[in-house]
């Protein structure tokens, strides 16, 4: 794809930054990913807790939930813990609930059976795509906590309909870039999150005009060069991950 924007990186337009998953990356969570898209680091935890919210107590389905934060020194200026300040801020708990809904959306919560999975994203490093990485990342860990599951025979199968990732996308002057460094992200006109399955159906759409109105035919390029994208991830969860049944 020809560009007049010229990429820090030296990518084009619709390159993904290099992509690093590094599985198990903590002790105790049944399942524990560190996932790198170019310099953001985002650690996805996915904890089993064998009970479920009390709105769904006795009906024979499970809950997946997400939590989400950024520790201080992982952007350019070191940040408050929000624990300090005594509330979460408003992007933190938006993020939260996009991942916990990007994630229920793919997983079958009857098969899950009355059990709550805990993703818990915890930005280490911060440049450009937090969100996107998460969710990414969280797909893999929950796909190896459903594999705790089905070895301790507590679950026949993996409860997932279908894989899971998220990209961002970009309008700077005429050009639509995917997955925005923070760099190109904070002088975008357009910035845009995309979130698909791996059969390519739509999830979630998060788009924002920052600079400037942008019309369908933009959409429509969005939606067709993030799918670009969100399938080259696709690709690599499964190479490690395998048949999800």
């Amino acid at each position: 794809m020809t560009t007049t924007t010229k990429r820090s990186d030296g990518r084009q337009a619709d390159e993904i930054r290099p992509v690093k998953i590094t599985r198990g990356f903590t002790k105790y969570a049944e399942g524990s990913v560190l996932i790198e898209m170019g310099e953001t680091k985002v650690i996805c935890n996915a904890s089993v807790e064998e009970k479920v919210p009390s709105f769904l107590r006795d009906k024979g389905k499970g809950w997946v939930t997400a939590e989400y934060g950024m520790l201080p020194r992982s952007t350019h200026d070191r940040m408050a813990r929000e624990a300090n300040r005594g509330k979460q801020g408003g992007r933190t708990l938006e993020i939260q609930r996009l991942v916990g809904r990007a994630l229920r959306a793919v997983t079958d919560m009857t098969a899950l059976g009355e059990r709550t999975v805990w993703i818990d994203c915890d930005v280490i490093q911060a440049d450009g795509g937090t969100r996107t990485a998460a969710i990414t990342g969280s797909f893999i860990a929950l796909a190896d906590a459903m594999t705790k599951l089905k070895e301790k025979q507590l679950i026949k199968r993996r409860p997932l309909n279908d894989y899971l990732a998220a990209i961002s996308i970009g309008k700077i002057g005429n050009d639509i870039l995917i997955d925005l460094a923070y760099d190109e992200d904070s002088v975008a006109d357009v910035d845009m999150n995309l979130v698909m399955t791996g059969q390519g159906q739509l999830v979630e759409v998060q788009g924002t005009a920052e600079g400037a109105p942008f019309d369908k035919k933009d959409l429509d390029a969005f939606l067709s060069t993030g799918w670009l994208g969100i399938e080259r991830l696709i690709t690599i969860q499964k190479e490690l991950l395998g048949p999800l049944a």
